[in-house]
């Protein structure tokens, strides 16, 4: 969890080293620190300490990508969420993604990490590849992607369907090439495949 978040916090420090400055961006998410603790003496000998964060509790961001939410999408906390997810995203080349942001305003904690299968430079996150597909598939840039100038993710995934389907249409090779023949010499609407 340590790990994870704290991850996830120094990347958001780089966005916000190059997002605060553009003119009209204004305030940055940040990814509040989290400790771990020993107690020796206790029962649980290692917890978790973090900041409290006091007011309205939203998630900006869910694991899986595929609940609709209106404060992620229509708050400028949600939105510059949405930026820093599209943001990672492109900085890792598409293996990492942070998910599952969450908390008060902009400052965010127990948040989530998906990567590619073998992980990105020896990190492993806590999520599912699937998160990185579907925000893929579902991220709709606004006018803070457009500020960082962030590429349409729409215009990738299309391309990346269309050629995946293109390779999927494979040409048949000689020995599955189906002639037609006429059944009844004199009748051409008449057509019988044969194989050879």
């Amino acid at each position: 969890e340590c790990c994870v978040q704290n991850t996830a916090r120094e990347y958001a420090k780089i966005y916000a080293a190059e997002a605060e400055p553009l003119e009209g961006f204004g305030e940055v998410p940040e990814i509040i620190p989290i400790f771990l603790v020993h107690r020796p003496a206790n029962n649980i000998p290692y917890a978790t300490v973090e900041e409290e964060l006091v007011g309205e509790f939203v998630k900006y961001s869910v694991r899986d990508g595929k609940e609709v939410n209106f404060l992620r999408r229509d708050s400028e906390a949600g939105q510059k969420c949405c930026t820093f997810q599209h943001w990672v995203y492109e900085k890792t080349n598409g293996s990492l993604l942070v998910t599952d942001l969450q908390g008060v305003g902009m400052k965010l904690t127990d948040v989530g990490i998906a990567t590619l299968a073998k992980g990105y430079k020896g990190f492993k996150g806590n999520c599912s590849i699937s998160f990185i597909e579907q925000f893929r598939a579902l991220h709709q840039c606004n006018k803070y992607c457009e500020m960082l100038g962030l590429k349409s993710l729409r215009t990738t995934h299309q391309k990346q369907r269309k050629a995946t389907s293109m390779k999927s249409k494979n040409l048949p090779n000689s020995s599955t090439i189906k002639k037609t023949v006429p059944k009844k010499a004199g009748d051409p609407r008449d057509f019988i495949s044969s194989e050879h």
